[in-house]
C-alpha cells in the first residue's frame, strides 16, 4: 500500500515542467554542518537530484545524490570536508531525468542514457 501526504490540489507536473520551488541552507553552529531545505514542484515521474556545497573557489565540500524522490520537500544535513573557512559557500541544487530510451532501438542500460537537466538553482550563505 502506498501512502503519500501531499497537497490533493497540487497537479502533477511531466519530467520537463518540474522545477525547484525551494532552496535553502542553515549552518548548524558547530560550522561544520549544514542543513539543507529543497521543494520541487509535485511530479508525475519521480525525478533524480544533486546537491553540493563548494567554497569560494568552486572546490566541492559536501554532496548528496537524490535518486528516483518519492517527496517533494526534502530536509538533509551535509557534513563539510576540509578545514574550516570563513567565507562564502555556493549551495547549488539540479533536478535531473534519465532520457527515455528509444523503443525501437535495443534497450539501453541505464548507465548508457543521458541526465536531462530540467531544473537547477544556486544560493550563497556564509557560517
Amino acid at each position: 500500500m502506498d501512502i503519500f501526504f501531499q497537497d490533493p490540489t497540487a497537479i502533477p507536473l511531466p519530467p520537463q515542467e518540474v522545477r525547484i520551488k525551494d532552496l535553502r541552507a542553515e549552518p548548524l553552529p558547530d560550522n561544520r554542518r549544514v542543513r539543507v531545505y529543497l521543494e520541487i514542484t509535485p511530479f508525475q515521474k519521480r525525478p533524480n537530484g544533486e546537491v553540493r556545497i563548494s567554497n569560494a573557489h568552486g572546490e566541492e565540500l559536501a554532496s548528496v545524490s537524490i535518486i528516483e524522490t518519492m517527496i517533494t520537500k526534502m530536509e538533509f544535513t551535509l557534513h563539510l570536508r576540509g578545514a574550516a573557512i570563513i567565507g562564502p559557500y555556493t549551495l547549488s541544487a539540479m533536478i535531473t531525468y534519465l532520457e527515455e530510451s528509444d523503443p525501437s532501438s535495443e534497450e539501453q542500460a541505464p548507465q548508457e542514457r543521458k541526465q536531462i537537466i530540467v531544473d537547477q538553482q544556486e544560493t550563497r550563505f556564509g557560517v
